[in-house]
């Protein structure tokens, strides 16, 4: 049976409290309120004017608090076809469809075509039970700016790290997740 849609509310920004839908998809969790609190908090300094990617998107809550706390445009990815309408709609709702685009692709294959340039910053939280981070991690080179930061979100235990060229920058965990912020720091392989 079908559980109906939940509700997660932006913390901060222009949209502070909005409400935005959560549709019923296997593997969807969207990120704690207090996570993402925190994670804004640690990214405040280079949201301003960021250009966002937001791979495996869901509720779209991450690319949508972005743009709330300033970044300039945001591209989410989400291969479902039903989330991809929620967060199109919420998107429409907020009149933020023209700094913010809905890419209904899967995530990897996506990463696989020629870049749509590079992003400041890149949300990678797919579902825990797929075990992407992996292939998606090295595949990002070409989507990378050259100071660009890496939020990855992975069960507690997993042992989830980026390639070489990361260095860690922030860490928190909750009881369900690890919450971890890098910074790029070098050119690294795969850069072009």
């Amino acid at each position: 049976m079908k559980r109906a849609p939940g509700k997660v509310r932006v913390i901060g920004g222009r949209w502070r409290g909005t409400r935005l839908p959560v549709g019923d998809s296997p593997g969807l969790r969207p990120t704690s309120d207090r996570a993402r609190e925190t994670l804004f908090n640690w990214l405040q300094p280079v949201l301003p004017g960021a250009r966002v990617l937001d791979l495996f998107a869901g509720s779209g809550v991450l690319g949508i608090e972005a743009l709330s706390r300033g970044a300039a445009d945001v591209l989410l990815v989400e291969r479902e076809p039903a989330l991809a309408r929620m967060i199109e709609d919420s998107l429409r709702r907020l009149d933020a469809d023209a700094p913010a685009r809905v890419v209904r692709a899967d995530a990897l294959e996506f990463l696989r075509l020629p870049a749509h340039g590079r992003f400041d910053i890149v949300f990678v939280d797919p579902p825990f039970d797929a075990g992407l981070w992996k292939p998606v991690l090295e595949a990002l080179g070409p989507w990378l700016s050259t100071d660009a930061w890496l939020y990855l979100e992975s069960p507690p235990a997993a042992g989830v790290e980026p390639p070489a060229g990361w260095q860690p920058h922030r860490e928190m965990h909750t009881r369900d997740a690890r919450h971890a912020l890098y910074r790029w720091s070098c050119a690294g392989p795969g850069r072009g």
